[in-house]
């Protein structure tokens, strides 16, 4: 698709960077607790001490990236294949929601 096909709002993502803060660990922890606070991740909570938009999350979530060693790993602990991304999420989602229930009791 050539670049004049894009409708405005894509071009305008296509120009966006993503910039990186060398501040202080005190500073970032600031942050991101100030963003679990409000719900929302510390790139909008950065967004809003900017005073830059931010848009209304549909649905938080907590995401990881993981690599075809890790989904292999996780499948042994599992017991299931590697190939079964969606076995591997749903036990995943369970052992960290038994952690949180471990750590911080049945409510959360």
């Amino acid at each position: 698709m050539a670049k004049k096909d894009l409708w405005p709002q894509e071009t305008k993502a296509i120009k966006a960077t993503q910039v990186a803060f060398d501040i202080s660990t005190e500073a970032q922890r600031c942050i991101k607790q100030e963003a679990l606070d409000n719900e929302i991740s510390p790139s909008d909570q950065m967004r809003r001490i900017l005073g830059l938009p931010v848009k209304k999350p549909v649905r938080p979530r907590l995401t990881i990236s993981l690599s075809v060693a890790d989904y292999e790993m996780l499948g042994e602990r599992y017991g299931v294949s590697p190939a079964d991304r969606l076995a591997i999420k749903e036990k995943a989602a369970q052992v960290l929601i038994e952690h949180v229930k471990a750590k911080h009791g049945e409510g959360h």
